[in-house]
């Protein structure tokens, strides 16, 4: 059951996303204004280019902190470098960091492995200027890109990533999980959106024997060697299961992983409604971790 506070704000009669409505997605997604990325002056942001790739750079007022790289969401298939951050901005003015956000070329125009190439650009691009050993974050689709640039970093040599951040990750292609089943209606993504999305991205691939982690990062033979993980998403989603085997299979390889499951979250619900008490809870446990992992 969706939290009620929640339920009460959102509109779950939306449609599923379908291939002919990936157009009507894009273009009626949240438009993050400039105040809002400012909070009141104490963010200054800039558009610049990572050898090709747009990005957004968030910075504190005045200073430069521990850098960020952020992964939007949108179902591999709409968003944009500023989407998710009407929210996420926090980070930057409560916690001092630099975040950088690309706008990474999306599906079904540019299927994989256009996005998570431009999402590892972006990393390398940061560590020749200034803004090396990044916590690696992601929401929803950019929770899978930035897994699998983590996947992408430990396999090719680096850069050095500090952690990777995956809220409410889209890792597996597959759609196998009980809660990929579970949810076909009543909640913000349900399966028939998820299939329209991974489809998008892979083709007539998806869910056959050929896809790379580095597409669905729940096809990593191997999660050793990874940096720490924080690992979240609603009881509601229909990423549950596959979030959660994650964070075990980090578990089960020796890594370090911290794993938490809002109870009636729905997929987005912590920026959906953002003053609602489970996203309050949600947002600073997160925090911590960040903080945590920044600064000690």
């Amino acid at each position: 059951m969706i939290d009620p506070e929640i339920a009460a704000a959102v509109d779950f009669s939306l449609p599923p996303l379908t291939a002919a409505g990936i157009a009507e997605r894009r273009s009626s997604g949240r438009i993050v204004t400039d105040a809002e990325l400012t909070r009141g002056g104490t963010v200054t942001f800039s558009e610049e280019d990572a050898d090709g790739v747009p990005v957004l750079v968030l910075r504190p007022s005045g200073s430069t902190g521990p850098p960020v790289l952020h992964v939007h969401g949108g179902g591999m298939v709409a968003g944009t470098r500023r989407s998710d951050l009407h929210v996420l901005a926090e980070w930057v003015s409560e916690l001092g960091v630099t975040l950088v956000s690309p706008e990474y070329r999306l599906a079904p125009e540019h299927p994989h492995p256009a996005p998570v190439r431009d999402c590892y650009r972006t990393l390398t691009w940061m560590t020749r200027n200034g803004l090396a050993s990044p916590v690696v974050a992601g929401t929803s689709a950019g929770g899978g890109l930035a897994a699998a640039v983590t996947l992408m970093a430990r396999d090719l040599g680096g850069p050095d990533v500090r952690g990777q951040l995956l809220m409410c990750p889209m890792l597996d292609d597959r759609c196998e999980t009980p809660s990929s089943h579970q949810f076909l209606d009543g909640t913000t993504w349900v399966r028939a959106s998820n299939l329209t999305g991974w489809t998008a991205l892979l083709g007539d691939a998806r869910g056959g024997p050929d896809v790379s982690p580095y597409a669905a990062p729940a096809r990593a033979a191997e999660l050793a060697g990874l940096p720490p993980a924080y690992v979240d998403v609603g009881s509601v989603d229909v990423f549950r299961d596959e979030a959660v085997g994650y964070a075990s299979r980090i578990w089960q390889a020796g890594g370090d992983a911290e794993l938490h499951v809002w109870p009636g979250g729905c997929h987005g619900f912590d920026q959906l409604v953002p003053e609602a008490a489970l996203s309050r809870r949600a947002r600073a446990t997160r925090m911590a971790w960040l903080r945590r992992t920044l600064y000690l």
